[in-house]
């Protein structure tokens, strides 16, 4: 099955320093949504950066629209807390 990522920006500048109850709400669905979906076999690995960037989230999908489908899905991208950006890849390397 074909590897993606994806890389999440905040909309709001100031969302890290102090992020609005609501996008907190957000934040928290999102990471139940990528929660489950490792617990599935979905998500290779997925987390923030810790310089207050970016987020990434590594993942397993068969094919580009089925992708763009898990990604558009997730909380923070559907209510627009944050963008995202699609790639596919290819886990060169992995360590056991």
């Amino acid at each position: 099955m074909p590897e993606y990522i994806y890389l999440t920006h905040p909309f709001r500048d100031g969302f890290f320093e102090e992020p609005t109850p609501e996008e907190d709400a957000i934040m928290d669905e999102h990471f139940e949504y990528l929660k489950l979906a490792t617990e599935s076999g979905i998500v290779l690995l997925a987390g923030p950066c810790l310089d207050n960037t970016f987020g990434v989230v590594v993942f397993r999908a068969d094919e580009n629209e089925a992708a763009e489908s898990f990604m558009f899905n997730d909380p923070s991208v559907k209510k627009n807390v944050m963008m995202a950006e699609l790639h596919p890849m290819r886990i060169s390397l992995r360590s056991r």
